[in-house]
């Protein structure tokens, strides 16, 4: 007797392709996988189409993983097409989840975005000419880009979120296999993580020491086994969840904070901030007034050359309301 095997479908709309790698990753597992699940929709590994998704009856997907920013209109179509199609939405990876590296984008306007990179090669925009030879850079039908980069859940219902840029391979498999039990884990629980900060996974040793300033990462070789934060270098791991082991510090380079902040109440810009601003302390005579301590951390802190990206490289869909000041279209 055949046991039919429940429904699983992975698709990207604005990522890398880096979570999909990171399912193939899995190795060996793949099997048990295959096993237990049946891949019914997933273009990156398997010759599917949207019209096989659309021919699809409501809800027979038991399990779809999207991962991607939402970032053009055939992005949200997908995405609602998807939602419509599966009992279980799982923002699958930073990018779903917060936006991810294409949310710095939301700095400027869609519009600023085309006008710098595509008005002096108008021909490398992917638009229409027409019949004079004038050429019009808005992208065709279904794929304009939004006014700004969404994470998934902002426009669509989500009900599982499994963070990482990518997620680690064992991580996800955890994850994978929680969706499959019964009972479901609480809608909205964020899966494929722990509820400790990467410093608590860091093997490095803190001696409770505290620089007067930071330092670019590049400027100098840190000390092995001391804490990156501790040396001067901006590590994010004190305010980001756990879940990847620590990899990044292991090998000398700070926590970017692609897991997500550890605090899920917190503002992650102003969480990330507060995490510099408290490992940090810059040589203040006493007595001195508010203003002159507010301008010594920031000098303090002068060497995060690149604010957006530390600060908040992966929930720029939370953090950048984008040029336009609007909030995006309503949940499908």
């Amino acid at each position: 007797m055949t046991v039919s095997r429940p429904a699983m479908a992975i698709y990207w709309t604005g990522s890398c392709g880096g979570c999909e790698v990171a399912f193939l990753n899995l190795d060996e597992a793949l099997l048990g996988i295959g096993r237990d699940w049946e891949l019914s929709f997933c273009p990156c590994l398997l010759d599917t189409k949207r019209a096989d998704l659309e021919a699809m009856a409501d809800g027979s997907i038991a399990v779809t993983l999207l991962n991607g920013c939402l970032r053009s209109g055939e992005n949200l179509e997908m995405a609602r097409l998807l939602r419509l199609k599966s009992r279980l939405l799982v923002a699958f990876g930073s990018c779903a989840d917060g936006g991810g590296v294409p949310a710095l984008a939301n700095e400027a306007s869609a519009a600023q975005l085309l006008s710098r990179i595509c008005d002096t090669a108008a021909d490398a925009v992917p638009g229409q000419r027409g019949d004079d030879g004038t050429f019009s850079p808005e992208l065709p039908a279904p794929s304009p880009l939004l006014p700004r980069v969404h994470a998934v859940a902002e426009l669509v219902d989500v009900d599982y979120v499994i963070p990482g840029c990518p997620p680690e391979p064992d991580r996800l498999l955890d994850a994978i296999r929680t969706l499959g039990m019964s009972p479901l884990p609480p809608r909205g629980t964020v899966l494929g993580c722990t509820s400790r900060s990467v410093c608590d996974d860091c093997p490095r040793e803190k001696r409770n020491h505290r620089p007067q300033r930071l330092v670019r990462s590049c400027a100098i070789i840190p000390e092995e086994g001391w804490c990156l934060l501790e040396q001067g270098i901006a590590c994010m791991g004190m305010a980001t969840r756990g879940g990847c082991g620590a990899l990044c510090p292991t090998v000398h380079a700070p926590c970017t904070g692609c897991y997500g902040t550890l605090d899920p109440d917190a503002v992650p810009v102003a969480a990330s901030l507060s995490a510099l601003s408290a490992a940090v302390l810059p040589d203040i005579p006493h007595p001195a007034d508010d203003r002159t301590v507010r301008e010594l951390y920031r000098a303090a802190l002068s060497a995060v050359a690149d604010p957006l990206g530390t600060l908040c490289r992966y929930d720029g869909a939370r953090n950048l309301a984008g040029g336009t000041g609007q909030s995006g279209a309503d949940r499908g």
